[in-house]
């Protein structure tokens, strides 16, 4: 195999298949249900009903209703999107094209559903109380990628701070989509507004 060359990830067999398509349902179900009758008003019970599966099957992939909302791929998504930009590539302009890339991707397939969770992360208590630590944790995610495509020290400062940065750039672009109610080009957004950040912050 060439250095350079990444292995194939395996295929998921049946069970995972299973798994993920069922995780799938519940969110779909949930998020039809937030968008028709609110998300205060939805219970846990409506979204197992709609999704044909139990409660407690519900709570095996949701410990919370909460949950539906701050689990997602979109970190993941972005990390995959991240480590295939081309070695060497300045920081910043590999995660402007990773974001945008994998963030046009889901804005094609799921955007109503990505505006309705986005702006219940800054309108709804519960949802906002937690969406800190998750912000927290996308930070961690952002600066072990930076640690490693850079070569320094997952626990230096800059690094921490670089993350930080992007993060908060991001929080303030999707704001802003948000409150034009999903109706302005978000991939234009996080290409400008990271195109000004890069003209002070190079790796």
């Amino acid at each position: 195999m060439n250095a350079k060359e990444t292995p194939t990830a395996p295929e998921p067999g049946l069970r995972e298949r299973k798994k993920l398509r069922t995780l799938r349902t519940i969110r779909r179900e949930a998020y039809r249900l937030f968008a028709a009758q609110g998300y205060e008003a939805t219970t846990v019970d409506q979204i197992a009903d709609a999704a044909e599966v139990s409660p407690s099957t519900f709570f095996r992939y949701f410990p919370t209703k909460e949950d539906v909302v701050l689990d997602d791929e979109y970190d993941p998504a972005l990390v995959e999107a991240l480590r295939s930009r081309p070695p060497g590539e300045p920081i910043i302009e590999s995660i402007r094209h990773a974001l945008t890339d994998s963030l046009g991707r889901l804005l094609a397939a799921d955007h109503d559903e990505l505006l309705l969770r986005t702006r219940l992360g800054f309108t709804d208590p519960a949802i906002r109380a937690r969406s800190w630590d998750e912000l927290q944790r996308s930070q961690d995610v952002v600066a072990a990628v930076i640690s490693e495509r850079t070569g320094r020290d997952p626990e230096d400062l800059d690094v921490h701070c670089a993350a930080a940065a992007l993060i908060a750039v991001s929080t303030a672009v999707v704001r802003h989509w948000v409150q034009r109610d999903g109706k302005v080009d978000l991939i234009a957004l996080y290409d400008r507004q990271f195109a000004l950040l890069a003209e002070g912050l190079r790796f």
